[in-house]
């Protein structure tokens, strides 16, 4: 097991350590506009919003209970184990698509043997190939709901998926027609390997959002603007879960969306990402309020041609290259050696000062040259 962990700064390790300790959010966010972040000569900070506290990679190609912790895109809060919960994405054919659990995000620990995630009739899906594989699924969010079902959206389909406690799954959430995988289905427009890859639900556990990482090929506009991607609302209605509405979400240009997290019940945090072998990985954290509020574009052929004014507007947070390196090893270039695969991100409580904790986890792709790592963040919030 490796274990890295750096604190930025004496004057942060309360609120590191209030991090762990409130592991959900109290109650919704309240509080007008932020302003845009400007510099700022913190040394702790990435932005005027955004401070690094802490890193770990205590997870990173562990090995548990017969298994070799990697792959995980997501976390989430599990109230009735107490404990983080993280899904597998692909580990390959006949690896079966766990759920792992751990505590404490500055030192994370594993707390049981993975749960494996079955169809209906108890089969294991796995991570082989889609094309070839019956059982194949891609895991990339994941969200616990009120009752305890572990909520999973798979990118192969895509799929959103409701698994109870043992792992078998439940039921599913109805996914438009063209949200599939171009050439899996007449109707398809999504890309393989850019679909369902952000997942959240609200604080009062009433709303399931879900966001493509990539833009539709219908949504693209007739000069290649592929900025314009969608994002799922869900709502209960008498116990069940409905497609209430979708929502446009322009990323910068070459960007896209590895995961969105509720901070309140009508707002999220995005991240946006990229990745190029010259200077490694870009996050970049944005800040969308009032989705209440926001147009239903789910009658919107093309939204790359539709008005601008139908996207949702978002508050910069800040651009994680300019954090702090707080001593973090690199095992591929890197503009910044603490950055990652982050694909996984949870808020995770208030902090003193009126931020939030933000952790985010790197999927490390099974990959040598990349690692399962935690970091920790204070965010200040609009």
């Amino acid at each position: 097991m490796r274990k890295n962990l750096v604190v930025a700064g004496a004057a942060l390790a309360a609120s590191v350590a209030l991090l762990v300790a409130q592991p959900a959010i109290a109650s919704p966010a309240h509080g007008g506009p932020h302003p845009h972040p400007g510099p700022t000569s913190d040394p702790n900070a990435c932005s005027a919003s955004v401070d690094a506290l802490s890193f770990s990679d205590a997870l990173d190609k562990l090995q548990d209970y017969g298994a070799t912790v990697g792959g995980l895109s997501s976390i989430a809060w599990d109230q009735r184990q107490q404990a983080w919960v993280s899904a597998v994405d692909n580990n390959g054919a006949g690896v079966p698509e766990y759920i792992w659990s751990y505590r404490n995000l500055n030192d994370p620990k594993v707390t049981h043997a993975p749960l494996v995630l079955k169809k209906p009739d108890g089969t294991p899906y796995d991570g082989g190939p889609a094309a070839t594989d019956p059982n194949a699924a891609d895991n990339e969010g994941l969200a616990v709901l009120n009752n305890g079902s572990y909520l999973v959206s798979s990118e192969t389909e895509p799929s959103i998926r409701i698994y109870g406690r043992d792992g078998v799954q439940r039921a599913s959430l109805p996914v438009p027609a063209r949200f599939a995988v171009i050439g899996t289905t007449a109707a398809g427009e999504a890309t393989s390997n850019a679909t369902l890859e952000g997942l959240t639900i609200t604080p009062d556990g009433n709303t399931i959002i879900a966001a493509m990482e990539g833009a539709l090929s219908g949504d693209v506009s007739a000069a290649g603007d592929a900025t314009s991607h969608r994002l799922l609302v869900y709502t209960q209605v008498r116990g069940s879960w409905r497609l209430s509405k979708q929502i446009e979400y322009k990323t910068d240009a070459g960007m896209r969306i590895p995961e969105v997290a509720a901070y309140s019940n009508d707002a999220v945090i995005v991240e946006e990402a990229s990745f190029s072998t010259t200077a490694g990985n870009a996050v970049n954290l944005f800040a969308v309020t009032g989705l209440s509020r926001a147009a239903d574009v789910s009658h919107v052929a093309n939204l790359g041609n539709a008005s601008p004014r139908l996207a949702v507007q978002k508050t910069r947070l800040a651009d994680l290259v300019n954090c702090p390196t707080l001593g973090a090893p690199a095992l591929e270039t890197q503009a910044n050696p603490l950055l990652d695969n982050f694909e996984g991100m949870a808020v995770t409580g208030r902090l003193p000062g009126g931020k939030y904790g933000v952790t985010l986890i790197s999927d490390d792709n099974n990959s040598a040259q990349q690692h399962t790592r935690l970091l920790n963040l204070a965010v200040k919030l609009p």
